[in-house]
């Protein structure tokens, strides 16, 4: 079969026919039995960047440039199986597309010429990559605190020194209560992805709720060997949910906590600026990288994973945290320079807010 691009006249379509792959969102070629256009819609041409007004004529290869793809028309007009859609990038920017094959056969059931339908899946396989990725990562979240349980367990089970126990039951019960934490934050995030994250607002004064948490912390804080301060700067009183809000704080200032080494500072204010209520958490840990932040409150993302590890970091805190502001009408960002720490800024509308 013939692949020279050279142009003919333009072959003949069925007037209904091309008027519906004229109108249809999806990329539509339709072919003849040389695998030449008859018809191409503006989606098509989008996709692949060509003129789809002057593609009669053309050749499929050169339309589109994907010998796979010749090789199933040719294979669809010799009388094959139809092949499961072929994914290739487009040219119209960062998507990915599936590309299906089928033959246009007329009432004598001869086949004539060819449809190439194209269906963006880009979005489509974003989901399938965070749903793989979250599968993954969740297993691996739960896996490893429970080998670790399991191990000590075994090992004070084995042995009769009661030194063994007093030095691994301690560390067991503290992988216990990580597993709780990780599960409680998987059944919090799942609430608030299927709508039903419930707002109990009413007046609350910030300071009041953010400052018996950052005392709280303290301790952790002075084991790190990092200086933990807060400052409220001017008061602040907004209609809120007063336990959502103290779950930013602690997910912020905990954050902070893990990421800042001995001898650095974490510092927490509380301020108003115009109509927004600000909750302002900055340390001096190691920072953010630039191509991370637009990423960071995705949920599982995570900057560095095998840091993540060591500090018991599973992705979900950060998330939980922009779902909660998200809900409260509010926004949350993050500034950082690389070695130069990082700054969360939560702002909250401090007009009333209805509850769910």
């Amino acid at each position: 079969m013939s692949s020279s691009f050279g142009r003919g006249r333009r072959p003949a379509a069925d007037g209904a026919l091309e008027r519906l792959a004229r109108a249809f969102p999806q990329g539509v070629l339709l072919l003849d039995r040389d695998l030449r256009v008859t018809v191409a819609n503006a989606a098509a041409g989008f996709i692949f960047g060509f003129d789809a007004s002057r593609a009669a004529g053309m050749h499929l290869i050169e339309a589109v440039p994907n010998v796979e793809l010749e090789r199933r028309a040719e294979e669809v007009i010799d009388g094959g199986a139809v092949a499961s859609p072929l994914v290739v990038a487009g040219k119209s920017g960062n998507l990915t597309y599936a590309i299906s094959v089928y033959p246009l056969a007329g009432t004598n059931g001869e086949v004539h010429g060819v449809l190439v339908l194209t269906e963006d899946r880009t979005e489509y396989l974003a989901i399938e990559r965070a749903r793989q990725d979250f599968m993954s990562n969740v297993s691996h979240e739960l896996r490893t605190p429970l080998s670790s349980v399991k191990l000590m367990l075994e090992t004070v089970i084995s042995s009769p020194d009661d030194e063994v126990g007093d030095l691994f039951l301690p560390q067991a019960l503290a992988q216990v209560d990580r597993l709780a934490e990780l599960v409680g934050q998987l059944l919090e995030q799942a609430r608030v992805e299927s709508g039903q994250l419930l707002l109990r607002v009413r007046e609350i004064d910030l300071d009041a709720v953010v400052r018996p948490i950052v005392a709280s912390l303290e301790p952790q804080a002075a084991e790190k060997g990092v200086a933990l301060n807060f400052a409220a700067l001017r008061p602040v009183r907004l209609e809120a949910d007063p336990d959502r809000l103290a779950q930013v704080v602690v997910n912020l200032v905990d954050n902070a906590l893990r990421h800042t080494p001995a001898g650095g500072a974490v510092d927490v204010e509380v301020d108003a600026e115009g109509a927004d209520a600000i909750l302002r958490v900055r340390d001096t840990g190691a920072g953010i990288p630039y191509k991370d932040l637009p990423h960071i409150f995705e949920r599982f993302y995570v900057v560095d994973r095998s840091r993540a590890r060591k500090s018991s970091g599973a992705g979900l805190g950060l998330s939980i945290v922009k779902q909660i502001v998200d809900g409260h009408g509010g926004r949350v960002g993050a500034e950082s320079l690389l070695g130069s720490g990082a700054t969360f800024t939560v702002r909250l509308p401090m007009h009333h807010i209805r509850s769910s």
